[in-house]
C-alpha cells in the first residue's frame, strides 16, 4: 500500500463492515480515530497504549477542538512515566483521565448513543513509519468485553496519573 493512501482507501465504512482488519504503514491511530468519529459523530473515547507522543497529542487536541470527542480517557504503562511526566501539561489539556498500569495493550473504544466501535491495534499512541495492524469491530459483544476488561484494569490495577504527578512535583 502506498504511504499516500487515505484511511478511506484502506478501510470500508463502519456501517457496511462490522469487522475488518488492516495492515498498513499509511494509517496512524489518530487517522483511525478521526475516520471513526467522522462516521459516528461526537463520542466518548477510551484508549490504551504503552506510551504516547507529543505529535499524537497534537492531533487529538485538534480533533477535540472540533467537538468530536466528548470525553477522552487513556491508560499508559508505568515504564513510560518519565515521558508521560514531560508531556503532562499537554496531556492535562487534552485528556479527561490518564491512568498508569502494567499495560502493553493498544485498544481504542469509541461510543455514543448509536455506535460502539472497538479497535485492537499494534501501534502505540505515537506517530511512526512502520507497518501497523489492527482489527476494527462494531460488534457490541466485542466492545462490551473490552470495555468491561478496561474498567477492571482502571479500577483495580491502575494509578491515576494526576496522583503521581502531584507527588513528583508537589503540585496538587
Amino acid at each position: 500500500m502506498s504511504r499516500n493512501q487515505s484511511t478511506g482507501d484502506i478501510l470500508r465504512p463502519l456501517a457496511d463492515t462490522p469487522q475488518q482488519a488492516y495492515l498498513s504503514r499509511s494509517v496512524q491511530v489518530a487517522d483511525i480515530l478521526r475516520w471513526i468519529l467522522d462516521q459516528t459523530g461526537p463520542a466518548d473515547v477510551r484508549m490504551t497504549s504503552f506510551s504516547i507522543s507529543e505529535e499524537f497529542l497534537r492531533r487529538i487536541f485538534f480533533i477535540r477542538k472540533e467537538n468530536l470527542v466528548r470525553s477522552l480517557d487513556i491508560v499508559l504503562d508505568f515504564k513510560a512515566t518519565n515521558k508521560t511526566l514531560l508531556l503532562w501539561p499537554f496531556i492535562a489539556q487534552t485528556v479527561r483521565h490518564c491512568y498508569l498500569a502494567d499495560n502493553h495493550s493498544k485498544i481504542l473504544l469509541v461510543s455514543n448513543e448509536n455506535w460502539k466501535v472497538a479497535v485492537i491495534m499494534s501501534q502505540n499512541l505515537t506517530r511512526g513509519n512502520r507497518y501497523e495492524s489492527g482489527i476494527i469491530s462494531t460488534c457490541p459483544d466485542m466492545f462490551e468485553s473490552l470495555s468491561s476488561q478496561l474498567h477492571q484494569l482502571i479500577t483495580r490495577q491502575s494509578v491515576p496519573f494526576h496522583e503521581i504527578f502531584a507527588r513528583t512535583t508537589g503540585k496538587h
